[in-house]
């Protein structure tokens, strides 16, 4: 009798089950059923949050380089910074200063160059692309921009904004980046020059060609928050055009930013590496640490930084240096 139940209750468990399942997986008659217990089972695709470092201006000439070369410390620069640079997916800067074999030592003048031994420092903050279009990457002529990118290409670091390296493209995940760097301090050889139809140009190729569209700008009046007009109506002018971030330097001191159309236009970022010690604002700038998610910015946080010892980095807790949102 009992083994009798027992083949009873099976046979009505597993009729029932069945009766259970064939409901759930019959989508002709449960579509809206089936398709609720399939998304829960499968996660959706939702792609990762990339981050990008961008600093002020990098000088790694006159008394940085003297100071760096004679310590035999090609890393000096960056020892004490490099973890808070590097820690991003990607890392972008503006160098200006042309890195050679050749780079007489100094402690004066305005004509800029570090010793190209100086890569190991930009490799150990993780500096994954650098922007040459400025007012010093041409103090050595086209030469002296040609063999700094040799170096730096040989070093895993791409270059925008030369003459023969326009464009650069980087992917990470399934963001294709774009970026791009022009001048409007000057006529420097063999860098591009903030000439509008060029800009235009160079910008539907890259959006033809990436997901989203970074331009470094040299532009501004040096030592001062004040804003010029050309500023204002470039970084507008880049935007209305095809990029989605525009990242400025030169003052030298850290200017405000503005979001034109949901877009991000930062005016400047300080000094990040010089030997202006000769006033508060020169030795301090910033980080600026983006969140892009969807291909859009979700996210921008400051990160106060310090130059000591004339030409040293060390982050800080000064947040009243951050900028500010121009309303």
């Amino acid at each position: 009798m009992v083994r009798w139940l027992t083949a009873f209750f099976l046979i009505v468990f597993f009729g029932a089950g069945g009766f259970i399942f064939y409901q759930f997986t019959n989508v002709k008659e449960y579509p809206t059923l089936v398709r609720n217990y399939v998304l829960n089972i499968i996660p959706f695709k939702v792609e990762k949050e990339i981050t990008l470092n961008f600093s002020g201006d990098h000088i790694l000439g006159r008394s940085v380089n003297y100071l760096t070369t004679k310590s035999g410390d090609f890393t000096w620069s960056y020892k004490y910074i490099s973890n808070e640079l590097s820690k991003s997916d990607l890392t972008i800067i503006n160098l200006e200063s042309p890195l050679l074999k050749e780079c007489p030592l100094t402690n004066e003048g305005f004509i800029f160059c570090g010793d190209y031994r100086n890569i190991a420092g930009l490799s150990l903050a993780g500096v994954d692309l650098i922007g040459m279009a400025n007012n010093h990457a041409g103090d050595y002529g086209i030469d002296g921009v040609k063999e700094t990118t040799k170096h730096l290409e040989s070093s895993g670091i791409l270059v925008s904004g030369t003459l023969d390296n326009q464009v650069a493209y980087k992917g990470v995940g399934e963001t294709k980046f774009a970026f791009l760097a022009f001048n409007s301090i000057g006529n420097e050889p063999g860098v591009l020059p903030a000439n509008e139809e060029l800009i235009k140009n160079l910008l539907v190729e890259a959006r033809g060609n990436s997901d989203f569209v970074i331009v470094q700008m040299h532009w501004g009046n040096e030592y001062t928050k004040e804003l010029t007009s050309f500023q204002k109506n470039m970084g507008k002018f880049l935007i209305d055009n095809g990029a989605d971030l525009v990242i400025g330097n030169h003052p030298h001191w850290i200017q405000d930013y503005e979001i034109y159309n949901g877009k991000y236009i930062l005016y400047a970022l300080g000094n990040f590496i010089f030997d202006q010690e000769w006033s508060k604002e020169t030795k301090e700038g910033v980080i600026a640490k983006f969140t892009i998610k969807n291909k859009k910015v979700s996210k921008l946080e400051f990160i106060p930084i310090e130059i000591r010892n004339y030409g040293q980095v060390f982050k800080t807790n000064n947040f009243d240096i951050i900028p500010r949102e121009i309303k």
